[in-house]
């Protein structure tokens, strides 16, 4: 079912509001999840009523509502959204939550069959799992360019602090504090001060500064195949296959895209798939027969509950804001 066609949801305060039927079981969670830059992303809220989310799209900003999911042909999801941009969102909703995701390669019986055992076990379980797809270049770009070379708490961290001084109130009905991340004219405009007191070190507030410098033709990547963009992306200075592959999942739903350079992906595709620690190369080589399928396996993985042993040195968390 479209946009078009889908039955209007009953919400008297929303601008817009859509009801989308995913024809077949749906998490609205798992699909959610890797959007979300932690529990404290200020653009998000995981509250009791739904998911909320707040962002710049085409005609302005916006703050949408998600709820529902289930399983079986009776699955759905209600969006409701306030300000601007409402119209653009629900528009965007089937796109957002994996409606393009296509997961018949992956369930070949052929193909499923060469996967680990450990995976398809994962599969059966998560059926109702979706690869979300934005659309949304810059939302997505510049928080992974704040996770380069940095521990996750540092990076999270650093971009809170952005938001709460940058960002601006989400439109509408909006819970308390939810904030619209800024515009790529917004970070350009980030003095470097700023970036400093977020324990954003000059090499990464610079790659944002160089990619958000044509921000127009970035956002036009969205339009390209996840390979596309990918290739793209790294033809900026400080962009490699580690912050391409991190931006196209999101923004594309790209099903193979593996985050190369990961400071414990490589480590944790090893145990799981031989038991032994491996590296980007080892990790490389070993997800080569699953090639076009491998970041789905990799989500597999993550969904099975395989925890690789903790043992072993951690990155050290820096903070140079005080300096």
């Amino acid at each position: 079912m479209t946009i078009a066609d889908a039955p209007p949801v009953v919400a008297a305060a929303a601008d817009a509001a859509v009801r989308w039927h995913p024809c077949g079981s749906f998490r609205l969670d798992q699909t959610m999840f890797p959007l979300m830059r932690g529990k404290a992303d200020p653009s998000f809220a995981a509250h009791s009523s739904g998911f909320w989310m707040a962002f710049t799209a085409p005609a302005g900003p916006v703050t949408l509502r998600l709820s529902g999911g289930g399983l079986g042909v009776e699955s759905f999801v209600d969006a409701q959204a306030w300000g601007p941009g409402a119209e653009d969102a629900v528009n965007g909703v089937p796109r957002l939550l994996g409606a393009n995701d296509d997961w018949s390669a992956f369930d070949d019986p052929t193909f499923h069959a060469t996967l680990p055992r450990l995976v398809t076990e994962s599969r059966r379980r998560n059926l109702a799992l979706r690869l979300p797809s934005t659309g949304r270049m810059v939302d997505s770009l510049v928080p992974t360019i704040l996770e380069q070379k940095v521990t996750t708490l540092e990076a999270r961290r650093g971009y809170r602090y952005l938001m709460y001084r940058n960002g601006t109130p989400a439109p509408g009905k909006a819970p308390a504090g939810l904030l619209v991340p800024p515009t790529a004219r917004q970070w350009l405009a980030v003095p470097s001060w700023e970036w400093h007191k977020a324990g954003v070190g000059p090499q990464r507030s610079a790659t944002v500064m160089r990619a958000l410098q044509s921000a127009v033709a970035l956002e036009r990547l969205a339009d390209l195949s996840s390979t596309q963009a990918g290739a793209k992306l790294q033809t900026i200075p400080g962009i490699g296959v580690w912050t391409a592959a991190e931006v196209v999942q999101r923004t594309h739903g790209c099903p193979d895209s593996i985050s190369v350079g990961d400071y414990h992906l490589a480590a944790y595709v090893g145990y799981a798939l031989t038991g032994q620690k491996t590296d980007d190369a080892g990790m490389i080589e070993l997800l080569e027969p699953w090639r076009g399928q491998r970041q789905r396996l990799v989500r597999m993985l993550y969904l099975s509950g395989f925890r690789k042993p903790s043992f072993g040195p951690r990155m050290t968390v820096q903070d140079h804001r005080g300096h």
